[in-house]
């Protein structure tokens, strides 16, 4: 599986050799590789106009283009405000309730952005074909969907310590603008217009992935909300700025002026809270269902200041003494 950003295409339909050639090497002779586009394809041919766009089929004849348009700008942002607001509105009745849940779209952005993972999984896993994936960028919805697609297909980013691993590699090595993305929450009033909760539409999917295989995870949903909260306000350095250089260059220094986050949840004390006392090693691969009965709001998250966690908090120290003492 591979990243990028788009192609520099531009209007002229300029051509870049040793992108072809480098797409080329990874397919032998006789097969076939996929390109999925975040974008669709309107949105790509558009792009062309401001010097970017997608992959010729006379360039590239070994590699079919998929367009699968994923929203990663204000209409996410926006649907994430009004899910915020109807969820503090605890006084709607059932019917607005529902149609509020609706009309904000986020359960629909998470299908999407789940489906989206499993084709690239399924072009991996069942067609035994190469993918690369990317958007405009490269660094908001490709990394949605190459990280999403890892869970799914590799029993080892579902291990606490392996999961930590692909936050590092697919969002922070690989530039997810965390500083512009999470400027602010869904409650400011100050709209950014680069602002979009990309990385909590993926922890979201991680938790519709935990809840429909329970077993499968090492870590719970205490690990997701934890890592939400420092995504945007921590005390540690992870998710600070909007790429590698800035925290290696910038008058920030990350690494010499503040502590990791992943130091601090791998301490023996602390680590035993972020575990999963259900899971069980699982090697298969783990097809997510995305029909609308199986997507459901993360009560855990949005319903979190509203509605107090007491029964549910004891109800897993339970089970964890009881495996425990097993």
């Amino acid at each position: 599986m591979l990243r990028s950003s788009q192609p520099l295409t531009g209007p002229n339909r300029k051509r870049c050799r040793e992108d072809e050639v480098l797409l080329g090497m990874v397919l032998d002779e006789g097969e076939r590789g996929f390109i999925i586009d975040t974008r669709s394809a309107q949105a790509a041919k558009q792009a062309r106009m401001t010097g970017g766009g997608t992959e010729p089929k006379s360039s590239y004849p070994q590699w079919r283009r998929l367009h699968r348009p994923l929203e990663r700008g204000r209409p996410l942002q926006e649907s994430f405000i009004k899910l915020v607001e109807a969820c503090n509105d605890t006084s709607a009745n059932m019917d607005r309730w529902l149609s509020r849940l609706e009309s904000c779209r986020w359960l629909s952005h998470v299908k999407a952005a789940l489906s989206t993972a499993c084709l690239a999984a399924q072009c991996v896993d069942r067609e035994e074909a190469s993918v690369l994936v990317h958007g405009a960028e490269g660094t908001d919805t490709t990394l949605l969907v190459t990280a999403l697609a890892q869970v799914i297909l590799d029993p080892s980013c579902r291990t606490l310590l392996g999961f930590q691993g692909l936050l590092e590699r697919e969002w922070i090595e690989a530039g997810h603008p965390f500083h512009l993305r999470c400027a602010r929450s869904a409650y400011s009033h100050a709209r950014l217009k680069q602002e979009a909760p990309l990385f909590l539409l993926f922890l979201d999917c991680v938790w519709q992935l935990s809840r429909q295989f329970p077993f499968s995870l090492e870590f719970s949903e205490r690990l997701l909300l934890t890592l939400f909260d420092n995504a945007y306000a921590s005390a540690y350095g992870t998710f600070l700025c909007n790429n590698e250089k800035e925290r290696r260059v910038c008058l920030c220094k990350v690494k010499e002026n503040t502590h990791s986050l992943w130091a601090w949840l791998n301490q023996p004390g602390e680590k035993m809270k972020y575990l999963n006392p259900l899971y069980s090693h699982n090697a298969l691969v783990i097809w997510p269902s995305v029909e609308p009965q199986s997507i459901q709001l993360w009560q855990g998250l949005f319903f979190r200041w509203i509605r107090s966690s007491q029964y549910v908090d004891e109800a897993w120290a339970e089970i964890q003494r009881l495996v425990e003492g097993t």
